[in-house]
């Protein structure tokens, strides 16, 4: 605002989508709306405008729905324009059906405007109408529509750099979801099915105050963890197989993101361990190099480097280890990258690069380290032994000013805790 001081800044709420005939999906505020207001509602807009009464300055305009005593009895308590005023410090506020009428207003002396096109057709039009509106007031000026500017890299940079609330509100996530993997480990059992495990995280999640999930949970048994976003959660779990589970609970919109993988049985077969102490290996040897200047391409560099060494040793890859690295090898069996930014979506927002270079780490960023093996069931080439087995784990981790913090390191991956606490 201060490098843009007589832009508009406009964000709609996420709007409600239907389920089925007359039933909504539960409702999630876009996260930037959030960010900026803590509004909660759909059909809203936030409009950050420049001040009539402060130069330089910008006042905060909500647009919500109005008061309605019958729907609010069958919906929930409204806040409407009073309480837009009074509990979110919004400056003005006006009724949702006042937009078209107001937004042209708000433009006046505006030279640009930051808004995301494209991801509502409806809201879109509205906002162009808006543009246009305010055009036409100027007469024969020979102006066109203002400029539009996509605010979501601006917010993107503010959104990577958590502030202390911002990590708190990350920590308590993060223990939410390291108790909910913790207590799957301790429940599960040969005989149950995926999607027991998956209710108990979510009762666990719910339980100890996560108002949801931060997404889709991945409860894959067997072979079913050698498919990356598998989803289906629906198979019956055996003795002598892994599950990994792929799980985070969102607190207060900000979301954890915890990859485990343990047992359904007693104990890890040989192979199983073989593959799973390579893989906890690389991601402790990233962790280690995690510090202010490292970059996440670098982390990743180390995963790769440690897992095609082992993979060798394992017989799984053939060839010379720098000649591998150099071309990808692993990539066989470890297809993805190992990390991305977590805050208030599970792959939030921030540039991965600067100008054109990977961007080195500093304090307050938040992110992931998740490396994987996956040996896939058609795979005829690797040993009979390591097919079928899919093993991940991933942590969160906070950047500090001398090194990192993992957030989520109550979630136990020691193969030997593992065991333990499932005896």
């Amino acid at each position: 605002m201060k490098a843009n001081p007589s832009a508009v800044f406009v964000f709609p709420s996420t709007e409600e989508f239907v389920r089925n005939p007359d039933v909504t999906f539960p409702f999630r505020q876009e996260s930037n709306f959030h960010y900026l207001s803590g509004f909660e509602e759909p059909e809203s807009f936030l409009v950050l405008a420049p001040s009539k009464s402060k130069p330089g300055s910008h006042r905060m305009v909500l647009f919500v729905r109005k008061r309605d005593v019958e729907k609010e009895m069958w919906e929930g308590e409204r806040y409407g324009v009073e309480g837009a005023l009074r509990v979110f410090g919004a400056d003005e506020a006006c009724l949702i059906e006042e937009f078209d009428k107001k937004f042209p207003e708000l433009l006046q002396g505006a030279e640009k405007v930051y808004f995301r096109l494209g991801l509502d057709r409806e809201t879109d039009e509205r906002v162009l109408r808006g543009l246009e509106a305010a055009r036409k007031a100027l007469g024969r000026s020979g102006r066109g529509l203002l400029p539009i500017h996509d605010p979501g890299e601006v917010l993107g940079e503010m959104r990577l750099f958590k502030s202390a609330e911002e990590v708190e509100l990350l920590r308590k996530a993060c223990r939410i979801t390291a108790l909910a993997h913790k207590t799957a480990m301790k429940e599960v059992r040969p005989g149950m099915n995926e999607y027991e495990i998956e209710a108990l995280i979510d009762y666990t999640f719910r339980r100890n105050g996560c108002q949801r999930v931060g997404y889709g949970s991945i409860v894959a048994g067997g072979k079913n963890a050698t498919c990356l976003h598998y989803r289906a959660n629906n198979e019956p779990l055996r003795d002598g197989e892994l599950l990994l589970v792929d799980a985070g609970g969102e607190f207060d919109y900000y979301t954890s993101d915890i990859t485990r993988t343990f047992p359904v049985g007693d104990s890890f077969t040989a192979p199983q361990a073989s593959l799973y102490d390579l893989c906890l290996r690389s991601q402790k040897e990233a962790i280690a190099i995690t510090k202010p200047g490292t970059t996440l391409v670098a982390i990743h560099r180390k995963v790769c480097e440690v897992l095609t060494e082992g993979l060798l040793s394992l017989g799984l890859l053939a060839g010379k280890r720098d000649e591998l690295i150099q071309a990808g090898g692993h990539r066989r069996f470890y297809p993805h990258n190992t990390s991305h930014w977590l805050g208030m979506d599970v792959h939030d927002v921030g540039f991965y690069q600067n100008n054109g270079e990977p961007r080195m780490l500093e304090p307050g960023m938040v992110f992931t380290i998740e490396p994987g093996l996956y040996v896939q069931p058609g795979d005829a080439a690797a040993p009979e032994r390591f097919r079928n087995i899919g093993i991940r784990i991933e942590d969160d981790i906070l950047v500090t000013a001398n090194g990192c913090e993992n957030l989520t390191q109550d979630a136990p991956k020691e193969r030997t805790e593992i065991e333990a606490l499932k005896a």
